[in-house]
């Protein structure tokens, strides 16, 4: 697996798959270890989770440094990810025994109740784009519900996986806790089947979230899947449009737009688009791209050139279908998979760039005539991750935000998530949810006890 810096070109380092012998002695230590861990108290997991946090808090700036070398990510928002995992952590050690307490149910018993046990090794597949967040986002409610991580990261990110997996260790987790294999996406079928794995969990795309949903249906294990997203941005009329087209930079460009939650359809009531556009192109164009290990850098590169060509077709084809370039629209020249902010109005259903993830920093505005009109257009995606609703009247907003089809709406908010709220989409965008006590619950047996 090479890992290869996106904003020079040049290879970091080459690191060895593991052999299949490998793969298999790590999945038999993680079933033997689960046969442990499972019996340790929360406090016990407690303990261990916080010194996880306390890791990530104390080399920040080591974590950070690599997750921008292997990916590109801007330094101050790799440093702001790290602290986020341990926020993660001492979130779920703080909650976890609560949200797992066993639960008494009045029957025709003498007592009954739901109890909520470990179930065993669970397999994750993770993306490159949040190396660290989205995998402690899985791992801390896992282990602190007794189950023990398997980690099939994504093959760009190598050193962060082993560097993840390097954490645990540190805290004092035991061995086979957690684990990182070093595979490519041919080898994760056979993980999928191995006895020792339970469940599956996979945040990615969407042709990556049916095939593993297909394979562990197949051998019946659970799967969570976080997909892909095409948010709506919904700008009604009567919004501070000038302060929320700043905002509206913000959301589109986050992690130099590589974000499955970050804003990507734009959607302005007619009579305030013209003052929107405006201000929209006026807060992209200030942006700063270049280095991500400059502090003051707003939007770093792709991570992989590949994904530059697909962004780069995606705006093409809009284009040749009527949208109109009011910004960008072309990579940098010179070395680096680095590509501008980017406006594109004037697009409608059915172009590229409204039917499709566009994953970096490309905005498509379309313009909509009335708050109904904007609903049904944010609705028109086979996407539903999130969706954020901005107006003048929080109550109204409130109100509409039950309208919009996807897992999380934010009303005069950036999307984002957050440890104690679930996560989660709907069409396209997956099923299951992930963080808050709905998160924890989805890797547990939820047993009926009844007691005569």
């Amino acid at each position: 697996m090479k890992a290869i810096n996106p904003a020079t070109e040049t290879l970091i380092h080459d690191y060895p798959e593991h052999a299949l012998e490998e793969v298999d002695e790590k999945l038999d230590m993680a079933a033997r270890t689960f046969d442990f861990w499972k019996r340790t108290t929360f406090a016990e997991r407690a303990g261990l989770i916080k010194a996880a946090a306390g890791e990530l808090r104390s080399n920040k700036a080591e974590y950070a440094g690599l997750m921008t070398r292997e990916m590109g990510k801007p330094i101050t928002a790799a440093e702001g990810e790290a602290e986020k995992c341990a926020w993660v952590c001492d979130f779920y050690a703080e909650n976890a025994e609560r949200f797992l307490s066993p639960e008494d149910v009045a029957t025709d018993a003498a007592h009954s109740f739901v109890r909520y046990d470990p179930i065993g090794p669970v397999l994750a597949v993770m993306p490159w784009n949040f190396p660290f967040w989205q995998v402690f986002r899985f791992a801390a409610p896992a282990l602190m519900a007794g189950n023990v991580g398997l980690l099939k990261h994504a093959s760009n990110v190598p050193g962060c996986a082993l560097a993840i997996e390097s954490v645990f260790t540190k805290a004092g987790f035991p061995k086979g806790t957690f684990q990182t294999l070093l595979v490519g996406s041919k080898v994760v079928e056979g993980i999928i089947r191995h006895p020792a794995v339970r469940a599956v969990t996979l945040t990615g795309s969407d042709p990556a979230g049916r095939a593993v949903a297909s394979q562990a249906g197949a051998a019946l294990k659970k799967t969570v899947l976080e997909l892909g997203g095409s948010d709506p941005f919904i700008v009604l009329a009567d919004a501070d449009v000038e302060a929320v087209a700043s905002k509206a930079a913000v959301a589109r460009t986050i992690n130099n737009g590589q974000s499955c939650i970050a804003a990507k359809r734009f959607i302005v009531e007619d009579a305030v688009a013209d003052r929107f556009e405006a201000a929209f192109v006026k807060a992209m164009a200030a942006l700063k791209v270049g280095d991500p290990a400059e502090r003051d850098t707003d939007v770093g590169p792709l991570a992989r050139r590949d994904l530059m060509d697909d962004l780069q077709s995606q705006v093409d084809r809009s284009v040749r279908a009527g949208a109109k370039l009011a910004l960008g629209g072309k990579p940098l020249e010179g070395t680096g998979y680095f590509y501008p902010p980017t406006v594109l109005t004037h697009v409608e259903p059915g172009m590229a760039a409204f039917e499709e993830e566009t994953f970096g920093p490309v905005a498509s505005v379309t313009r909509a005539k009335n708050a109904d009109h904007a609903l049904a257009l944010a609705n028109a995606s086979d996407f539903g991750l999130g969706a954020s609703l901005w107006t003048g009247d929080p109550a109204r907003g409130e109100a509409l935000a039950a309208e919009v089809e996807a897992g999380a709406v934010f009303v005069n908010g950036i999307v984002k998530s957050d440890p104690r709220l679930p996560f989660g989409g709907v069409k396209l965008s997956g099923y299951g949810r992930e963080l808050s006590a709905f998160g924890i619950r989805e890797f547990v047996n939820i047993k009926t006890v009844w007691v005569g």
